[in-house]
Order: structure tokens, then C-alpha cells, then sequence
């Protein structure tokens, strides 16, 4: 679509009868409970699109709710749907992504399928034509995990190597070229890749030994090196080797360190980096955020989980996307209302969904064309359930059986009068991310085993003093 913009434990147990002051004991019972219930939780991943959502189940379909007027559902019409609905065909999800109007997953065999929107051949099958249901990307059999943006799609492959398609206008695809794209080409100099994300028009990945490189615009600072110029290959953050993991939102950068604090970098007119100022081309740090889990950031807002389950936003609230009860924006982090057990979170244009330690998924901001998923179009300030989307603890799998695991992240809503105006239809000038495996029988019971013996131990200890 042209140019339009739019979008998108701590502690420690030592081997004596005491625990670790890093953390008080019921403190870390309560992180180590968190962890052991969510090896079982039957919704794997969420992904948040422009105004569409989505769920991996622990059997490898998916669920869709919100827009659909692309097909972006891929259920195999163009209505909105306020509750779930199945993808079609999709039986072996590994890992899944949600851009502006496209979707799409990684399969169990390598191979990535895609759905929606495809005007700059986002959907990586050869043509242009919007899809109701999913299509094969060619090309792509060695995929690990995915993310989507704007109108461009990425998948880290086996091994480290990086493919992307569809629209290259500033170097999104990072082959050094702006030439558009359907079927997929490598991604120059990225070769140790272990996640990735992507914004409205630019890339990251993080690589192995916990660097991180991004490619494509830059006139907010969002590639972080620095500079404002647009690259059309990769260029390294400044400053930041110890990432765990990255998010991108439309025009800004956030990495989560090995330590549980984040940096975050870019565009900042709404506070979405947790400061007063514009916004900057170096990384800098989040205040208050030192116990992060995991990552989730929007078109002009930013959150995070935290080890004890609680959920922290900041940023524009327009549409009540910070879930604290108000319409008011913060550059303070302040506390998702309600929310103390959650698992994962993700985060759309201006709606975010976090799954529970109880098996739900609750929703907040956004709901104009049904995002949230609560059978309503209403937007919400503090989190409602996700309709008929219940997800529950099983028993470990049985042997030679695989449950699907992973955690983020994404983007979704007509946004403010400051902001950009919707997507025109067809023809235009149009939150997050990736996934891995996370249990064979084997895998699932030494962990779950492991993680009750701890915690009875801890337990008995804690009695007899």
C-alpha cells in the first residue's frame, strides 16, 4: 500500500535449607507456580494484527477474531467475527504472526501458509491476489518461526539464515535492494538468527551471543545505530550485547536483556519509550523495568510481563491500550488492571491480549471491528475474557506425540486524529514473533517434574521452620 502509515525468577534456590535472599520465599514460589503451569497451557501463542487476533492451539489449529474484510481470518470469508473462529486448514502451526491484514504460520514440516491481504506480495506465493485461506509461501521448508509487518513477512529459517517478501520501499527485505518481492530472498549478512520481529517498515533480528542487527526506514531512530538514514542491509544496535529477545512497534524498538530490564529506541511522540523526550536513535532504558519476561508493543504504546505475572504499560492510550481503567497516556509504566497471572502477551495497533495462568485469554483497548474478541465491538479500558477461548492444563502428551509451544511477539484500530487514516481497499497506491518447539513427552515431563520437586521441597522446608 504505498506509503500510507498506518500501522503497527529471579532469585535462586541454594543447596541448603535456606533460599537465596534475592527473592522472598513466597515470592519465588509463586514465579516457580507460574512457570510449571505454563508448560501445560493449550493456547501456545497469541498474535495481534491491525484489527484481527489469533490464537495457536496445543493441537496445532489456529483460532481468529476480529477484521476480515482481506480474508485475514482465513476462514474462508470477508466478515468480521467478534469471537473465534478456526482457521481453515491449518492442522500443524508451529509458530504463528499477524501483520496489518495478512497472517500467516509456520507448519510442524518447515513449510509457511499464508492468508489475507497481498497487494505487495506479503503473502509469498508468487502472486498478489488477497486469500480467504492459507497458500504456500515458495520456497520456504527449513522455517522456525515468523513475523509479519506492515505489508513485508520474515521467517528465520534452520540454521540462522533470514528470508523475507513483499514490500521493500526503504529496505525492509534487507538484501541491500528496494525492489518488491513475493517470492522470498535472503536477508544480507544474517546467518545466526535465533528470533526476529518486525515494525510497520523495519526488521530486527536478534543473532546468536545476544547482538542485534535491524535493516530498512529510519527516520525515527528505530534501527538504533545511531542514525536516521534507512538501510537496506543490516546494521547492529549500539550498545545493547546481552538480548534475550526483541519487539517492535510501528516506529519504535524495545529488547528485553538477559538481566529482566529493557532498552527501547525510536519514535516517542506518545511516550512509548517511557520518557519525555522526542525520541533517539540510542537505546536506552525503560525506568521501573527490571523483572521483564517478555515484550509487547504497539503503533504509539509499550508493555511488558513481568516475573510475577503482572503486565506494565506505557504510552498512547487513546483507545484504553495501557488497560489501567483510563483513557489517559503515561510515560510512566503503570499496571494492567486485574492482571497478576499472566503467561505471554501480545500486542496489536492499539490493542493488547495477555494469556492467563488459569487457561483464559483477556483482551483490552481497540474493539471496533471485534479485536478483543468478547462478542462485542466495544472498546475496553481494563481486560475482558476472550469468548469461548478457554484454554486448559492437559496431562503431559503421551510418547511419540508433540504439543506445540512458544512465546511472543505484533499490531490493530482506526487510530487517532493525529495519526494516520485507515487503509483505502484495494487497489492502494495498505505486535510479537516467532516460536519454537517446547515439548516431546520427554521434554515436558523432566521439566514439569523437575519444577514439582522444587517446589514441594521448598514447601516442606518452609514448614518444618
Amino acid at each position: 500500500m504505498g506509503h500510507q502509515e498506518l500501522y503497527h525468577p529471579r532469585g535462586r534456590i541454594e543447596r541448603t535449607n535456606r533460599l537465596s535472599t534475592t527473592m522472598p520465599r513466597r515470592g519465588f514460589l509463586r514465579v516457580l507456580l507460574l512457570a510449571l503451569l505454563s508448560l501445560g497451557v493449550e493456547g501456545v501463542e497469541i498474535a495481534l494484527g491491525y484489527y484481527q487476533s489469533c490464537a495457536q492451539m496445543s493441537d496445532s489449529t489456529m483460532k481468529c477474531w476480529g477484521r476480515n474484510d482481506y480474508g485475514q481470518l482465513g476462514d474462508g470469508t470477508t466478515t468480521d467475527r467478534s469471537t473465534p473462529v478456526e482457521v481453515s486448514g491449518i492442522t500443524n502451526a508451529r509458530s504463528i504472526a499477524l501483520g496489518s491484514y495478512h497472517s500467516c504460520a509456520v507448519l510442524t514440516d518447515g513449510t509457511v501458509k499464508c492468508w489475507g491481504y497481498n497487494y505487495d506480495g506479503q503473502l509469498g506465493d508468487g502472486t498478489t491476489t488477497d486469500r480467504t485461506t492459507p497458500v504456500e509461501v515458495s520456497g520456504i521448508t527449513t522455517a522456525t518461526s515468523i513475523a509479519l509487518g506492515r505489508a513485508h513477512s520474515c521467517a528465520v529459517l534452520t540454521g540462522g539464515a533470514v528470508k523475507c517478501w513483499g514490500l521493500n520501499d526503504v529496505g525492509q527485505l534487507g538484501d541491500g535492494t528496494t525492489n518488491y518481492y513475493s517470492p522470498p530472498v535472503s536477508v544480507s549478512g544474517i546467518t545466526t538468527a535465533t528470533s526476529i520481529a518486525l515494525g510497520a517498515y523495519h526488521s530486527c533480528a536478534v543473532l546468536t551471543g545476544g547482538t542485534v542487527k535491524c535493516w530498512g526506514r529510519n527516520d525515527y531512530g528505530q534501527l538504533g545505530n545511531g542514525t536516521t538514514t534507512d538501510r537496506a542491509t543490516p546494521v547492529e544496535v549500539s550498545g545493547i550485547p546481552n538480548v534475550t529477545s526483541i519487539a517492535l512497534g510501528w516506529h519504535h524498538s524495545c529488547a528485553l536483556l538477559t538481566d529482566g530490564k529493557m532498552k527501547c529506541w525510536g519514535r516517542n511522540d506518545y511516550g512509548q519509550l517511557a520518557d519525555s523526550i522526542l525520541g533517539t536513535a540510542h537505546p536506552q532504558g525503560i525506568t521501573g523495568i527490571t523483572t521483564a519476561t517478555s515484550l509487547a508493543l504497539g503503533y504509539s504504546y509499550s508493555c511488558s510481563l513481568l516475573t510475577d505475572g503482572k503486565v506494565m504499560c506505557w504510552g498512547d492510550k487513546y483507545k484504553g491500550q495501557l488497560g489501567d481503567g483510563t483513557n489517559t497516556s503515561s510515560i510512566i509504566p503503570v499496571e494492567v488492571s486485574g492482571i497478576t497471572t499472566a503467561t505471554s502477551i501480545a500486542g496489536g495497533i492499539q490493542h493488547v491480549c495477555a494469556t492467563l495462568m488459569d487457561g483464559s485469554v483477556t483482551c483490552w483497548g481497540y474493539n471496533g471491528r471485534g479485536g478483543l474478541g468478547d462478542g462485542t465491538t466495544y472498546d475496553r479500558t481494563t481486560p475482558v475474557e476472550v469468548s469461548g477461548l478457554i484454554l486448559t492444563f492437559p496431562s503431559p502428551p503421551a510418547s511419540n506425540t508433540t504439543n506445540v509451544t512458544s512465546p511472543p511477539p505484533s499490531l490493530a484500530s482506526p487510530l487517532p486524529p493525529s495519526l494516520p487514516p485507515p487503509l483505502p481497499p484495494p487497489p492502494p497506491n495498505r505486535l510479537i514473533f516467532g516460536g519454537d518447539y517446547k515439548s516431546s513427552a520427554t521434554r515436558y515431563s523432566v521439566l514439569t517434574a523437575l519444577v514439582v520437586s522444587i517446589i514441594i521441597n521448598l514447601y516442606m522446608t518452609t514448614k518444618s521452620r
